[in-house]
């Protein structure tokens, strides 16, 4: 039975709450105004400042302020991913997923992964894990999604020329073995990213990325964006 993904919601983050350069200080340092009092915000953090990795619309907001804003306005996107060796790029697949308002990002296989890639994105992107690709697949069907592989093999489809369904779950295999047999039996149809150099494949995170792109690119309202 799939579930949400485990959550170390309660521990400070390496780039939430760490002194760096980006960030605002203390609300009466950086506004001529009283702080407010809409519920949106953080009373700790109109005091001592911002410093999380946040756009700057979302600064002194709470954390359940800002997943709730996001809520309203995500994608019918689903990214999937196969964990079945632990591998290091659901990070980034993660903090890509979030950058895109995706509805949700599924962990397939292994329930724990490598979190520093994410960059405390994890808090405000929606995970949900799954035991094996058929849950995944009993998950898309209830839930009215398409499946579509992102794997360089033969038979597969030009991710360049197709056009994405806007109701999608893209799934990615691991690093060096790709998208396992199962999970292109799963899958509607397969895509293909073009590649001209040498290397037989490129890093999983950044493809993922790409594909995600290529659906924004397709369905989202750019005027949404930041």
């Amino acid at each position: 039975m799939h579930s949400p993904a485990a959550d170390d919601a309660d521990v400070a983050g390496p780039t939430e709450w760490g002194e760096h350069p980006h960030g605002v200080g203390p609300w009466t340092d950086e506004h001529d105004t009283p702080p407010p009092t809409d519920e949106r915000y953080d009373p700790q953090l109109l005091a001592e400042g911002d410093r999380r990795n946040v756009v700057d619309a979302y600064r002194y907001w709470t954390r359940e302020a800002i997943v709730a804003d996001i809520d309203s306005r995500r994608h019918p996107l689903h990214v999937a991913i196969e964990n079945f060796a632990h591998d290091s790029n659901i990070g980034t697949v993660v903090r890509t997923a979030n950058a895109f308002a995706a509805a949700a990002v599924h962990i397939v296989g292994r329930r724990r992964w490598n979190r520093r890639g994410a960059m405390v994105t994890d808090r405000y992107q929606h995970l949900v894990h799954h035991t094996d690709l058929d849950e995944l697949a009993v998950f898309a069907q209830e839930n009215g999604l398409t499946v579509v592989a992102v794997d360089n093999t033969p038979g597969s489809v030009p991710l360049e020329t197709v056009e994405l369904p806007r109701n999608c779950l893209l799934l990615f295999g691991q690093e060096g073995p790709g998208v396992t047999d199962q999970g292109h039996a799963v899958a509607s149809m397969t895509v293909s990213i073009a590649q001209f150099g040498s290397t037989r494949s490129i890093n999983a995170g950044v493809a993922a990325g790409i594909a995600m792109h290529a659906w924004i690119r397709q369905h989202a309202d750019l005027d949404q964006a930041w």
